[in-house]
């Protein structure tokens, strides 16, 4: 089955990516003793709330004939297969570390494997908001997204490098 997307579908489904990535990351903290790597996780948990946000302020935005339906969906099945997209997609596609196999595993290992997780989810999403821009008109923020694009590349930095320090 093949859905296209209008502007409205787009928005919702980059605002479930987004809180998917805030719960990942709330959830990771959770799994690390250290103060500062559970404030570092936090912390991007907190700007995957703003992304949503942003996008959910960009949502709002759009005039009722970008929210028409591309497609007659009387039972909304798209509003479904949304949903199913994004959480099958960014941090949730790739299997997530999973906290109880943690147990007896170093801290620095811990973290590792959630760094290594994480950078590879937020290419992810660099890769799906690339790709969303396109349906994105000026007029309707497609600078935002451009900013939030730059935003999740410096999560890949943040990450990478936290990543560099927790192996030396």
């Amino acid at each position: 089955m093949s859905f296209d997307f209008n502007a409205d579908e787009i928005f919702e489904m980059a605002e479930q990516i987004e809180r998917n990535g805030a719960a990942f990351y709330r959830n990771s903290a959770k799994g690390v003793s250290d103060a500062k790597s559970r404030e570092f996780l936090l912390g991007l948990a907190a700007m995957e709330d703003q992304h949503e946000k942003t996008f959910s302020a960009m949502r709002d935005g759009l005039t009722d004939r970008e929210k028409t339906p591309t497609a007659f969906d009387p039972n909304n099945e798209a509003v479904l297969y949304l949903k199913a997209l994004a959480d099958s997609r960014v941090f949730v596609e790739r299997k997530m570390p999973d906290l109880e196999s943690f147990a007896g595993r170093s801290q620095e290992e811990i973290l590792e494997e959630i760094l290594k997780f994480a950078i590879g989810a937020e290419k992810e999403s660099i890769v799906f908001y690339l790709g969303m821009r396109d349906a994105v008109p000026d007029k309707l923020g497609k600078n935002r997204l451009d900013a939030i694009i730059k935003e999740e590349m410096g999560h890949i930095r943040m990450l990478s490098n936290r990543l560099l320090a927790a192996r030396r």
